[in-house]
């Protein structure tokens, strides 16, 4: 015989209040996706390109503004969970997400991207006017991705680009410093190249299935975004020598030997190229970076490199 529980009994089905509480708060957590917060540490290109790494106030401010951009691309995924929700049921990963399983209220998502875009937005303001207009201008830009701009072709991934230009952009303006052209030009290069990659992944991991998930992945093949993503690599690849060896580079930070760290980014994006393409990777881009190994130790070396070099200047150069 079936067995009917009372919904104000704890011991029936549902859980107890608390539980229900934790549990929603979980989900919500979760909806934030945490795990992909590591791109948002583009921000503290501005305090390392910039010579204020061991600046105090630069550094505090720069953490705070890691953390905003941490709340508001939060909130921006949660807006993208609830316009995504139908689409991610048939998604073979996507379909795990709290909103798309049911296991979180569109409702209470909802409230809860507003109140973490709008107190994002108060904090980027209280950190100064210039930071908080870039912070307005990635958010604004974002939630229009999860929108409309996210079904039109190519200027999808443009869109993705933009939103580490201007991660980028918002940690020089926070420490006051100059915005290097090059440092934006090799942020969106490798911006592009990072979300090709992932469109690539999503077409060959649901097969016939991808137009049915998302719209957009028609308007693309394989070959296409391979022919994409060659073009990309090796330009990303061209603008960071270019940068390295600039004379205005070697004169900012007094030596040329920043270029002894070309190899690093020449391993690393062969060993994501080779994680696409043999590995079948690239959808997630920070998971990717967390869990492989040498991929995350070539960005570690990179960035002791790039700190001995402007910071202690080895040799004396």
């Amino acid at each position: 015989m079936a067995r009917h529980f009372s919904s104000e009994s704890p011991a029936g089905g549902a859980p107890p209040g608390g539980a229900r509480g934790r549990s929603v708060v979980a989900s919500l957590l979760r909806s934030l996706r945490p795990e992909q917060w590591t791109k948002n540490f583009i921000v503290f290109a501005g305090l390392l390109f910039g010579l204020q790494l061991f600046n105090a106030a630069a550094v505090v401010r720069t953490v705070l503004a890691f953390a905003v951009f941490c709340v508001l691309s939060g909130a921006v995924y949660v807006v993208n969970d609830i316009c995504d929700r139908d689409a991610d049921r048939r998604h073979p990963l996507k379909a795990r997400r709290p909103i798309a399983a049911g296991e979180l209220s569109r409702s209470v998502a909802g409230s809860a991207a507003a109140v973490l875009a709008v107190g994002g937005l108060a904090a980027a303001f209280l950190l100064g006017m210039p930071f908080g207009l870039v912070a307005l201008a990635y958010l604004v830009l974002q939630l229009f991705y999860s929108g409309p701009l996210k079904h039109i072709v190519i200027v999808d991934v443009l869109i993705i680009a933009a939103g580490f230009v201007l991660r980028a952009a918002a940690g020089a303006v926070v420490v006051a410093v100059p915005i290097s052209h090059w440092l934006l030009v090799v942020t969106s290069l490798l911006a592009l190249f990072l979300a090709l990659s992932k469109r690539r992944h999503e077409l060959v991991l649901l097969a016939d299935g991808a137009v049915g998930h998302r719209p957009i992945l028609g308007e693309y093949s394989p070959y296409l975004l391979d022919q994409m993503i060659s073009v990309v690599t090796a330009s990303t690849l061209v603008a960071y020598i270019f940068y390295c060896i600039s004379p205005e580079t070697v004169q900012k930070f007094g030596t040329d030997l920043l270029g002894l760290t070309i190899p690093f980014p020449l391993y690393g994006i062969f060993r994501y190229l080779y994680l696409v393409h043999r590995r079948e990777g690239g959808g997630s881009p920070s998971q990717m970076l967390i869990n492989d190994r040498p991929l995350l130790l070539c960005v570690g070396l990179w960035v002791a490199a790039v700190v001995v070099i402007v910071y202690v200047r080895p040799f004396g150069v």
